[in-house]
Formats: structure tokens, C-alpha cells, sequence
């Protein structure tokens, strides 16, 4: 393995890892909240063990990704010494303020933790809203980092040099909306599913099943609205790319060549040698809709792009295909969700339900991977779009595969101990009876 594809493939690492601890970090605050909320409005135990419960998971995941958070940090200057030098002084505001609202989390967290039974109930609430927004804005702000990556702004560029630098437009460029409202919903979505199905694995194996209800039906209301918004997002973000990054739609979508009208590529095995798609169901006009908003409009293809710069069309094809093929079983999931709340409500009891749920528990965070693989990949060969390449701004140094397998050891032993400790607060949960219940089982005794 060389020096360059060692450097990317551990930012890949280190990215795929976090970048999972982060959308648990930026929703779970909220499920707990909800929780939390409920417990002061009805006094039901229940709610004040699922808040109690999602706040020992809170914690972990702060944790973790607070590590891994400044892993990544490092690596921008250790990997690509000569991005940071050039683009540090561009977009390093939202960097610095994501400093900030971690440093934010990292107190309101601590009053929450340790608040129980010490502050104003009403206070302490808020130290577990104010866990998430913080958390949120965490989020968005590293997400605006990148999407000045892929649509620079906030500066001149003339003769190799970055004249008349403004922090606050290379902050809110033209990518930043799209990108943060897709990023902020696929991470409600990730979370939600992931969470509603381990509490519906434990409802089906008939383990503490009140707990695992209520914490089931907050996680799940969370997880089905992103889910169905999630298309909406998705539309405004690939309308985004198209405008920006015509490369990264030619290579999302293979089009090899430029069509119009443009047909939506459905599957299909993409033959760079023969320039086409091999097994692909077309739907003819779509994409020039979803480009366009009409059905005769010309999308571009890769051959208006110079080879050089042509992003790899096989990876993120596939990428994009997963994300779109998994976001759409979470709507299904979502849909099926909302008719048995409003329509059908024997439903909710359903087994079926229930292990549709299950089986959707990793398909959120799969989706979110794809998703930064098509981010990522497709803007290749350039780490700031159309600027800077990406094999130019790699350090010198030699080595970098060995510091690739060091990571690769300490990611994987993280993730571990993560599931271990996730694992062990799931069996510890308080068994609380209604009263029904516990007159029951002192009858019994």
C-alpha cells in the first residue's frame, strides 16, 4: 500500500467510525429529552428509567466520539499538511465553533448526568435540551467544513494564492444547506431506527416489555418523520450537486454520456470500458425531472468532463444506489409505522411490525456510510472541488501505512468496548410493574 491510498484509506477509517458516534451524539440528547419531559408531565417511572437509561448511552457515545472527534482533528494536519495550510484560515470558523458547542455539551451533559434529585426539575430538563442542540450545531458546523470542500467560497483564488478570505461566506456557501438538512435527517433516521429496533427485539423476546414500549415509541415517532422527509432532503441535495458537481451526478447516476432527456438508473452494473450500464431498469425522463423539474431537460455525463478529473464511477454508483435503496425501505417501515398509530391499531402489537424494526436496525447507519462514500468519493480527484487535488495536498512523510494499521487496531478495539458497555446497560435496566403487575406478582408470592 502506498503513502496516498494509505492516507486516504485511514481519513476513510476514521471518518466511517465517528461519524456514527456523531449521529448518536446529535440525536440521542433529544430522544432523552422527550423522555425526560414525559416523566415530569405524567410522573409514569417508566419515562424517568428511559431517560435515565438513554443518558448512560449519551455519555458513552460523547465520550467515544470526543476521541474520535480529535483523531480526526489531527489527521487533517498529519495526513494533509498542505490542505490545512492553504484552506485552515478559509473555513476554520466553523471548526472553532464546533469547539464551542462541544464545550457547551460537555457541561450541560455533566448537569444532567449528575442533576437527579439535586436541581430545579425544570432546570435540569433543560440541561438535556440543551445537550442536543449543542450537539446539533456540533454536527452542522463540521457538515458546513465539508461542504466547503465541495463548493468553495469565501475567498479569491489568483496565481496559487487565497486572496480576500471571508470566513462567513465560506461558511454559508452554496452546499451548506443542502448538505447539513440531508446530514441532520439521515442522523435522526440512523439513530431512530437503530434504537426503536433494539427496544423491538426486546419486546418480541418479552424482556422488561413496558420499558422497552415507551422507549420504543419515542425512538420510532423520531426515526419514521425523518425517514419521510428524508426523500425531500435527499431531492434538494441532488439538485444541489447537479448544479455544482455535474462530475459527482454523472458518476452517482454512470452516465457515461449526456442524454437528454435523461432516464433514471435504477441498479445496474456500471462497464467503464464500454462506457455504459449493464442490468439497469430505466425510468425514462426521471432524472432530467429530478434534475430540472421537467422531463426533457439535459443532464451531463462524463463525457464533458476531462478524464482527469472524473471521479471513480463504480463505488459511487454503488454508494448511491445502497443509500437510495435503504432510505427508501426506512419510508416503507415509516409508513407502515404511521397507519398502524392512526388506522391500524392492532398493528402496533404485530410481531411482523416489530421485526421490520429489527431488521432496519443497521440499514440507517448503512445508508449514512454510502452516503459519505458518494460525498466523498465522488468529488475525487479534488479535496477542495476544482482547486486543489487531492494527491497534492497528501504529506510527505513516509510511513503512513503503518500509522493506517495502528488506527485501524484502535478503531476496532473502540468499537468493541463501546458494544460491550451498550450491551451491559441494556441488561441492567430496572424492571418497574404498573400496579396491576406488581399486585400480581405479590399474589403470586
Amino acid at each position: 500500500m502506498d503513502d496516498f491510498l494509505a492516507a486516504r484509506s485511514q481519513m476513510a477509517l476514521s471518518l466511517g467510525f465517528h461519524i456514527i458516534y456523531a449521529c448518536i451524539g446529535m440525536v440521542m440528547p433529544f430522544f432523552m429529552a422527550v423522555a425526560h419531559y414525559k416523566w415530569l408531565k405524567t410522573k409514569n417511572p417508566h419515562y424517568q428509567n428511559v431517560a435515565k437509561a438513554w443518558s448512560k448511552g449519551v455519555a458513552i457515545f460523547f465520550a467515544t466520539g470526543a476521541v474520535s472527534g480529535t483523531i480526526l482533528s489531527f489527521e487533517l494536519g498529519l495526513l494533509w499538511p498542505k490542505f490545512m495550510q492553504h484552506a485552515g484560515p478559509i473555513f476554520g470558523m466553523p471548526f472553532s465553533l464546533e469547539g464551542t458547542a462541544f464545550f457547551i455539551e460537555a457541561i450541560a451533559l455533566g448537569f444532567f448526568l449528575y442533576g437527579w434529585g439535586k436541581l430545579n426539575p425544570a432546570f435540569h430538563w433543560f440541561t438535556g435540551v440543551v445537550v442536543g442542540v449543542s450537539g446539533l450545531a456540533s454536527g452542522i458546523l463540521v457538515v458546513a467544513g465539508n461542504s466547503w470542500m465541495n463548493s468553495p467560497a469565501g475567498f479569491d483564488y489568483v496565481n496559487g494564492q487565497y486572496l480576500n478570505i471571508d470566513p462567513i461566506k465560506a461558511m454559508f456557501n452554496n452546499a451548506w444547506f443542502a448538505e447539513a438538512l440531508h446530514m441532520t435527517l439521515a442522523a435522526f433516521a440512523a439513530t431512530g431506527f437503530a434504537v426503536a429496533g433494539v427496544h423491538a427485539l426486546m419486546i418480541i423476546r418479552k424482556r422488561n416489555v413496558a420499558f422497552h414500549k415507551t422507549a420504543f415509541k419515542i425512538a420510532a415517532v423520531f426515526a419514521c418523520i425523518a425517514a419521510i422527509l428524508q426523500p425531500f432532503a435527499g431531492d434538494i441535495a441532488a439538485k444541489s450537486v447537479a448544479k455544482r458537481q455535474p462530475a459527482k451526478l454523472a458518476a452517482m447516476e454512470a452516465y457515461f454520456h449526456t442524454t437528454t432527456p435523461a432516464p433514471l438508473l435504477i441498479g445496474g452494473v456500471p462497464n467503464e470500458k464500454e462506457k455504459k450500464v449493464d442490468y439497469a431498469i430505466e425510468l425514462p425522463g426521471m432524472l432530467s425531472f429530478l434534475v430540472h423539474d421537467n422531463f426533457k431537460g439535459e443532464v451531463r455525463g462524463l463525457d464533458t468532463i476531462p478524464q482527469q478529473d472524473q471521479p471513480p464511477v463504480a463505488i459511487t454508483h454503488y454508494a448511491f444506489q445502497i443509500m437510495v435503496g435503504l432510505g427508501m425501505f426506512m419510508m416503507a417501515v415509516a409508513l407502515l409505522y404511521f397507519t398502524a398509530l392512526w388506522f391500524k391499531k392492532n398493528w402496533q402489537v404485530k410481531n411482523w411490525l416489530l421485526k421490520l424494526f429489527v431488521a432496519a436496525i443497521p440499514t440507517g447507519f448503512i445508508a449514512v456510510e454510502a452516503g459519505w462514500t458518494v460525498t466523498e468519493v465522488g468529488r475525487q480527484p479534488w479535496i477542495i472541488q476544482g482547486i486543489m487535488r487531492t494527491a497534492d495536498a497528501v504529506t510527505p512523510m513516509p510511513g503512513i501505512a503503518y500509522s493506517f494499521y495502528i488506527f485501524t487496531a484502535i478503531y476496532i478495539s473502540l468499537s468493541i468496548v463501546v458494544i460491550f458497555l451498550l450491551y451491559r446497560q441494556i441488561r441492567m435496566v430496572p424492571v418497574v410493574y404498573d400496579k396491576p403487575e406488581a399486585d400480581l406478582q405479590l399474589n403470586h408470592h
